[in-house]
């Protein structure tokens, strides 16, 4: 029974050796990460942007429309003969 418990034991220790030095190495890569911006990630940020534009655009366009129809409708009411 003992003689089992010796490479148990062995394999505890190293896997928390392998964690430990691992460590530092992995939070680098994840800063990194969080500096970089990939190919894709900057694909993905122009089509949300230009979605938006489009959107402001729209809203824009929609707005003055309503402004051109109550100015048509305001300019028939002070002609004479209209209504």
């Amino acid at each position: 029974m003992a003689l089992l418990c010796l490479p148990l034991g062995g394999c505890l220790v190293a896997s928390a050796v392998t964690t430990v030095v691992l460590l530092p190495v992995k939070a680098v890569g994840a800063g990194i990460d969080a500096v970089v911006t990939t190919d894709a990630e900057a694909d993905e940020k122009r089509g949300r942007e230009a979605r938006e534009a489009e959107e402001k655009a729209k809203k824009a366009q929609a707005k003055q429309a309503k402004a051109d129809a109550k100015a048509a409708k305001d300019a028939a009411k002070t002609k004479p003969g209209g209504r």
